[in-house]
């Protein structure tokens, strides 16, 4: 059985990995957001 194929056709498998490909991307990008904020944070008087 390919793999491939079987990821393709069946929309339970297809929607499961995309909308956790979806999640894992948002935390990734938040993650690099913040850490970018925190290193170039500024102290304002």
């Amino acid at each position: 059985m390919n793999l491939w194929q079987e990821f393709t056709n069946d929309p339970v498998i297809f929607f499961s990995f995309t909308g956790l490909a979806i999640v894992i991307g948002l935390c990734l990008f938040y993650a690099v957001y913040f850490i970018y904020k925190i290193g170039h944070d500024q102290v304002k008087e």
